[in-house]
């Protein structure tokens, strides 16, 4: 997820494009660049690291003066945050400029062909192709919005595309695909974003673009068209946000923002997993296949929600893949003298690439000479420069400090971490894989089913506000389920909340229930594995014989434990061992609201940081 910005009219665009660029800043701090046509040409400037660095560069060496512009803030995702593969990116005459959101699947096929006519590209970036491309087009229409359709026909992936030519110095076009992007309609001026933040404080006038459109920009109005050329309905609406809201999406919290975008994150993970043999691909494998053979074991290491990630991976790596797996405390890990050796692959898990526990832990193993895998949401973050393969869950930003999103993803990165390990081991066939890829194909849907039907969940959690304690039973991969919604109350409502696997409730912790205490169940699937279903049946009897109030999370259609629940929520049914990513969200929702309900900053919670880069 990236930030853009662009602009046509007679305000200085360098000054309403920054002013942008540091409303949208929190879509990614990668690295961030300008480009201004001015005086017949094109003038760029772009800076790896956060957006002062840009600001210092044009201090230093300014751009001249003009009125249109577009600007950019990236998230990386091809290619490390360096100068060189910051946007925007140019053609080779440095005559048009291009900034992009997303992913585009076939760049290499494209970069391949260029390269044959002779283009020189300088970054290591999907995005470059495009200005070649658009350069090529242009230089037959001399019409950048034909231009753009052009080259889209023939780009794969979900993106949004923002560019302008020297040639035309009143004009921005952009174009989207399965991305964001906004128009701003003002006086004599227009905008182009990938969020309403970027051009608030200039007008409240928007257009909504529809898949699969192109819009061009100029100062006495906007034209959209769809790929093919034919003209595109326009959708208009008022903005009632204020500034500070608009760069939340008009949510309350970023953390309800990042709860309502779990299902483009959980889509975006899967984008690209499957090449045109319809084998799975990962992002950047410098494990080969042979040694991945050799595995014996496999041990995952990672940190508080990533943790939990972890453990619902050992239920589904062991499964298809037969292999021994571990999961490990990365602050824990290298202190115990784990038994590792060169057929060992360490899986490490990290939202932002930079956690401490988890960096030491994986330098730990390959200290040992074992190979490492990480599963991260940061491009060129240092535990994905530090191991041997990187899994990019391709989430975004996640803002608020208790994860949401970037859980998720980071569950369907592990899910396909063990179908990998299946298709090269042979213990999964490839028609097994893509089964279960149609089933995660799904899952962005069933997410969404869910937080639609949240409202309940939302006014359960009010209800409970004045509670001292909450307890989450779970089974199977139920169990980390549980985990994950007790820390998430703890981090969130700053009450006593613990999870335990459900059939230890005799060992010890039933001894917690009293009259009305709350209780929320994680119920596993009838259908898959019953007896698991059957088991945790007994225990919600158990606990409510006592007293408690249960409050039980099952799937569509399992009636038996209708009445034994107090409250009940329904999710989509799912398989066995994908059920975590949609019995999740309502424990998210639930302690989100109900912290809110306490008074407490859920983004920001005491005591707590994003990024836990200390030991």
């Amino acid at each position: 997820m990236c930030g853009i910005v662009g602009y046509v009219g007679s305000q200085s665009a360098l000054e309403v494009v920054m002013a942008g660029l540091k409303r949208l800043e929190y879509r990614g701090y990668d690295s961030a660049g300008v480009a201004v046509l001015a005086d017949g040409g094109l003038a760029a400037a772009k800076k790896a690291g956060k957006l002062v660095n840009l600001e210092k560069e044009i201090v230093d060496r300014p751009l001249p003066t003009g009125t249109t512009g577009i600007g950019h803030t990236r998230w990386a995702t091809h290619g490390g945050p360096t100068d060189a593969n910051a946007h925007p990116h140019l053609d080779n005459a440095g005559r048009v400029a291009v900034v992009h959101n997303g992913i585009i699947e076939n760049f290499a096929v494209l970069r391949a062909e260029l390269a044959e006519r002779g283009h020189e590209l300088l970054s290591e970036t999907d995005t470059e192709v495009v200005a070649h491309l658009l350069a090529e087009e242009f230089s037959v229409t001399a019409d950048l919005a034909e231009a753009m359709r052009l080259v889209c026909r023939r780009l794969e992936g979900a993106f949004t595309l923002v560019a302008a030519h020297a040639d035309e110095p009143d004009v921005v076009v952009g174009a989207r695909r399965n991305s964001p992007l906004v128009v701003g309609v003002g006086e004599g001026e227009a905008f182009l974003a990938s969020d309403v933040a970027a051009f608030i404080a200039h007008t409240r006038s928007a257009i909504e673009l529809g898949q699969d459109q192109v819009v061009e920009l100029r100062r006495d109005g906007v034209t959209v068209t769809g790929f093919d050329g034919a003209p595109a309905e326009v959708r208009s609406y008022h903005i009632d946000w204020d500034a500070s809201a608009a760069e939340k999406g008009g949510y309350d919290y970023f953390m309800l923002k990042e709860i309502a975008e779990q299902p483009k994150a959980v889509a975006d993970t899967l984008l690209g997993r499957i090449d045109a043999n319809g084998s799975l691909t990962l992002d950047e494998l410098r494990i080969s296949a042979a040694e991945l053979r050799e595995v014996d074991k496999v041990v995952i290491v990672a940190c508080g929600t990533a943790f939990h990630a972890g453990l619902i991976a050992k239920y589904a790596i062991e499964h298809w893949t037969r292999i021994p797996c571990e999961v490990e405390l990365a602050s824990e890990f290298r202190y115990r003298d784990p038994i590792l050796g060169a057929r060992s692959l360490v899986i490490a898990i990290s939202q932002s690439g930079e956690t401490m526990d988890t960096l030491m832990a994986l330098r730990h193993a390959r200290e040992q000479g074992s190979k490492v895998l990480a599963i991260c949401n940061t491009n060129g973050s240092t535990i994905s420069r530090e191991s041997d393969a990187v899994l990019y869950t391709h989430a975004g930003p996640e803002v608020a400090v208790a994860s949401t999103k970037a859980f998720l993803t980071q569950l369907v990165a592990c899910y396909l971490v063990a179908l990998y390990l299946g298709q090269v081991r042979g213990t999964k066939w490839g028609d097994e894989i893509r089964a279960v890829i149609r089933d995660l194909a799904q899952i962005s849907g069933e997410v969404d089913r869910v937080l639609e039907t949240m409202e309940p969940v939302r006014e359960l959690a009010r209800s409970l506000a004045d509670k001292d304690t909450v307890l989450f039973l779970g089974r199977h991969v139920g169990y980390p389920v549980a985990l994950e919604g007790a820390l998430k109350l703890k981090e969130l409502a700053y009450m006593h909340a613990e999870g335990f696997a459900a059939g230890e409730l005799k060992h010890g912790p039933i001894a917690l229930i009293e009259e009305d205490v709350p209780v929320v169940v994680v119920v596993p699937s009838p259908r898959g594995r019953s007896v698991l279903h059957d088991k945790i049946v007994s225990n919600i009897q158990e606990i409510r014989a006592r007293g408690a109030r249960t409050i039980v999370i099952a799937e569509e259609g399992d009636e038996a434990v209708v009445p034994y629940a107090d409250h009940l929520v329904r999710v989509p049914v799912t398989p066995t061992l994908l059920q975590p990513l949609v019995a999740t969200v309502p424990l998210q929702v639930f302690a989100c609201e109900l912290a809110t309900a306490r008074g407490n900053d859920v983004d920001q919670p005491r005591n707590l940081a994003k990024s836990v880069t200390v030991e």
